[in-house]
């Protein structure tokens, strides 16, 4: 093709687009990296200042495997970065003996060799006292696992593809522009539905998210990443998880549920006051202490949802040298790195493609399975 001056071009630079881009450099590849408005910018899925990263997926032992590669391969790059963008403060599962899900995680970690201790409902009582647990409940922590500090992981991904020989660029792109390179990878998040109407309508559905961050007592330690792991609970239908307060912003707050369809160009960003009182009622259940707790930050992002929680991975059915990567559906973003292993591989012809991505595996009709 004439004019043409990459390998690759890879359209977003979260954190599906910067691994993606970053190993494919490293396979030898010349590679442009373009984001409309920067590395996990304000409107991302990939912003925002933290994610989970754990092992525990149910009985999907694929995302097991693929979240312990990604940990290996983030510990290394900010190893060589020199930057603590990682807090190994354990990932606490609140689980229940008569809880299918509870189950299939624990003997998926088993099986997996993930170091896990299980806890007691007396034992939660007793390292956890500023968490009230109810009745039935056990607990099951991930010890090696915890938080990556999302918006500047990202950019460290982007700092050093750049470093290392990828050309970044920060411009607009349209679906039907015609880029100077042999193949086109889209990995644009919420907007990859936008880009593909007609193909992706329906298939990738934006959803609105809020969390919340609310300020700990003074001078109590108590919800520090000493004291307190990342949480998680997938017993209680409102999908409640949180974080530590990590870096003096705040005790994290957010339920893992789908929230209203969401435009990530002109969707409204300001949280509700229906869901902040719901967030001091569940704060009143389970950490009563920050039940006033002062509100110090809040942000509405949104997941970019498949049909079912699995990530699409695809060639274009119609359109000769694109790909296109994503579905994150709310658990994508730790998964960055072996994400961008997976691509890379099958861009270069060494993969072998799983059933499960494929595009013609994704319906219009939400079927959540992966959690």
């Amino acid at each position: 093709m004439k004019g043409i001056g990459y390998d690759i071009a890879v359209i977003g630079a979260g954190t599906f687009g910067a691994w993606i881009a970053w190993h494919l450099q490293r396979a030898g590849k010349k590679v442009l990296l373009v984001d409309a408005w920067g590395p996990a910018h304000a409107r991302a899925s990939s912003g925002g200042e933290s994610r989970i990263i754990r092992m525990g997926y149910g009985a999907d032992a694929i995302y097991t495997r693929m979240a312990a590669r990604s940990l290996d391969l983030w510990q290394e790059l900010f190893s060589a970065a020199g930057e603590r963008l990682f807090h190994r403060t354990g990932v606490l599962w609140m689980a229940r003996e008569s809880d299918a899900y509870s189950a299939a995680t624990r003997q998926t970690l088993e099986a997996a060799g993930v170091n896990f201790e299980l806890l007691s409902a007396d034992d939660l009582r007793r390292c956890y006292p500023q968490m009230r647990m109810p009745d039935g409940y056990y607990g099951m922590l991930e010890t090696e696992s915890g938080a990556l500090m999302a918006r500047r992981a990202v950019m460290a991904v982007v700092r050093d593809a750049v470093r290392r020989g990828v050309d970044y660029q920060m411009r607009a792109i349209k679906a039907d522009e015609a880029l100077p390179a042999r193949v086109t990878i889209y990995a644009c998040g919420p907007w990859l539905g936008k880009l593909f109407p007609q193909l992706l309508g329906g298939r990738i559905r934006p959803t609105r998210q809020e969390v919340f961050f609310f300020a700990p007592p003074a001078g109590d330690a108590r919800f520090s990443p000493a004291h307190l792991p990342v949480w998680i609970d997938f017993t209680d239908p409102r999908g409640p998880y949180g974080f530590p307060d990590l870096e003096s912003r705040g005790f994290k707050l957010a339920f893992d549920r789908h929230g209203a369809a969401f435009d990530p160009d002109k969707g409204d960003r300001s949280v509700s006051a229906e869901s902040v009182e719901e967030a001091r009622d569940f704060l009143a259940e389970r950490f009563p202490d920050l039940q006033n707790a002062p509100l110090c930050e809040a942000r509405v992002c949104q997941y970019e949802n498949t049909s079912n929680g699995d990530f699409l991975i695809d060639r274009h059915p119609e359109r000769s040298g694109v790909w296109l990567v994503g579905g994150g559906s709310g658990h994508g973003f730790k998964h960055g790195p072996a994400v961008g292993e997976y691509v890379a591989g099958l861009v270069l012809g060494d993969g072998v493609p799983d059933p499960r991505f494929l595009l013609e595996s994704k319906d219009v009709f939400e079927r959540r399975t992966v959690y």
